[in-house]
């Protein structure tokens, strides 16, 4: 609606200071044209919006001024309301700000609003985590997100999984991210390197300098996050497996390989399907395959099928005897 998209403009504008017609078509996803007939109809409404000509032009509002208007509708108050996850906020050592946030959020909503929002977070509940998943060691975790906040350089001795497993790293911090339940800390081991990703409960020791770090102006946590994960699948799954599954095999497949299946499954006469499929690795596809059972038959590589042949002969062989 246009009412909304004008308030959205003042918002913007009042969040960010001076935007170019340009940005702010993106960010409200309607042409430039449209842009310059809501500027129009605000002014018109007596907004005192300024647009500045030139190369570092934009438009601008009037130094002070702020509307009182929160332009919230229902679905965005839900939204907000369950945006607000616990956990993560408790880790992080804000459970109790996230708590008073939206205590004032909700004192300032119309009555009908708030009866909404309670709604929402009364019937739904967000636990990211697996069921299966240890709870990870995060004791470092507030003062990780605390140098990453004010830009200090982290001295941490760190475990990975390859030898030598324990080392000592220079950190300069680019951003936290949460993914699937475990906090991960995106940083430079050394000045002007390439971000690495680093698990933050791998941290065995840690200290803050009072050296200070600025990511670059350009750095994008978030595509940086999303080009990492397309490299790690990418590294993920470097081979793959001709197999026939029945459809109760079919069913049992999810992620990369459901896709796999999805895009190359042809069905068989005897309702098998046939399909290429992503594996990670010989033992890692072993391990997937043996436990479909007699739903999935491996046609190739051959060694792979060779070493399911193997193992089902031992454990024919085991039981056997029983």
């Amino acid at each position: 609606m246009k009412s909304s998209r004008l308030l959205s403009i003042i918002l913007l504008l009042q969040a960010r200071g001076r935007m170019t017609a340009a940005q702010l078509a993106g960010e409200l996803e309607v042409s430039v044209r449209t842009v310059y007939r809501d500027v129009e109809a605000l002014h018109a409404a007596g907004v005192p919006l300024y647009g500045d000509a030139g190369h570092s032009g934009g438009y601008r509002l009037l130094a002070g001024y702020r509307t009182r208007l929160t332009g919230l509708n229902a679905a965005e108050a839900e939204a907000l309301f369950l945006a607000g996850v616990p956990g993560p906020a408790a880790q992080l050592g804000l459970g109790q700000d996230l708590a008073a946030a939206q205590l004032k959020l909700r004192a300032a909503l119309p009555p009908e609003l708030r009866e909404q929002a309670d709604r929402m977070r009364a019937r739904f509940h967000l636990d990211a985590p697996g069921w299966y998943a240890a709870d990870d060691d995060l004791r470092f975790l507030p003062r990780v997100a605390d140098a990453v906040w004010r830009g200090r350089v982290l001295d941490v001795r760190y475990r990975r999984w390859k030898e030598p497993t324990d080392v000592e790293r220079r950190l300069a911090p680019y951003g936290l991210v949460l993914k699937a339940g475990r906090w991960y800390v995106v940083a430079a081991a050394d000045p002007g390197a390439e971000p690495r990703t680093y698990r933050v409960d791998q941290i065995l020791e840690l200290a803050v300098r009072e050296e200070e770090f600025t990511p670059p102006g350009d750095f994008d946590l978030a595509a940086h996050w999303r080009r990492h994960q397309e490299d790690f699948h990418a590294r993920l799954h470097r081979g793959e497996a001709v197999v026939r599954l029945s459809p109760r095999g079919a069913s049992g497949l999810d992620g990369a390989a459901a896709r796999a299946l999805a895009a190359t499954g042809v069905t068989e006469p005897d309702g098998w399907i046939r399909a290429t499929l992503p594996v990670e690795s010989l033992e890692h596809a072993h391990r997937t395959f043996l436990a479909l059972g007699v739903d999935a038959e491996v046609l190739e590589p051959p060694e792979l099928r060779a070493r399911l042949a193997e193992t089902s002969r031992a454990l024919a062989a085991r039981y056997a005897a029983c």
